[in-house]
C-alpha cells in the first residue's frame, strides 16, 4: 500500500527558481531518476521541484541537484499529469469534463486510492498523492 497519503513533508525553497517545494523520500528517487543517473544517487534529504519550468527536480541539503530531464516521468510532467498512477493528465480530464465525465474519473482515482492501490510514492515525482493535483487543478 502506498504511503502517499502518509505525514507531512518538510519545505525547503528551491535553488534554482525559488518555488516552495516538499520533501521527497529516497524511494521515489530510486524509482523516478532513470538508469544509469539513478545508480549514483547521493543519500540526503531531497525536495522537489514542482515548478514546469525549473530544470531542477530535485536537490539535497547538501547542494546535490538532478535536472527533470533525468526523470522517467519528465514528458507526464511537460504533459500537465495530474495522476501519474493511472496516467491521466490536465487534457484527457478536461475532455472529461467537456463531456461530463470528469467525477467518474476522480471517483475511480478516489476508490483506487482508498483501497490502497495507487503508487504515488513511486509513480508521482513529488511522492505525493495524486489526489492533491486534482485539488489544485480545480
Amino acid at each position: 500500500m502506498s504511503n502517499c497519503c502518509g505525514p507531512t513533508k518538510t519545505k525547503q525553497i528551491c535553488p534554482e527558481c525559488g518555488s516552495s517545494c516538499k520533501s521527497v523520500g529516497m524511494l521515489t528517487l530510486y524509482h523516478q531518476v532513470r538508469f544509469p543517473e539513478n545508480q549514483s544517487i547521493v543519500t540526503d534529504s531531497y525536495y522537489f521541484c514542482p515548478a514546469k519550468t525549473c530544470p531542477i527536480a530535485y536537490f539535497s541539503n547538501a547542494g546535490n541537484t538532478i535536472p527533470k530531464q533525468h526523470l522517467r516521468s519528465y514528458q507526464s510532467i511537460q504533459n500537465d499529469a495530474l495522476c501519474y498512477c493511472f496516467d491521466i493528465d490536465t487534457a484527457q480530464y478536461l475532455s472529461a469534463s467537456n463531456d461530463h465525465k470528469a467525477e467518474q474519473i476522480k471517483a475511480f482515482i478516489v476508490q483506487r486510492t482508498k483501497a490502497g492501490e495507487c503508487a504515488c510514492e513511486i509513480r508521482n515525482p513529488s511522492g505525493q498523492c495524486c489526489l492533491a493535483n486534482f485539488k489544485r487543478f480545480e
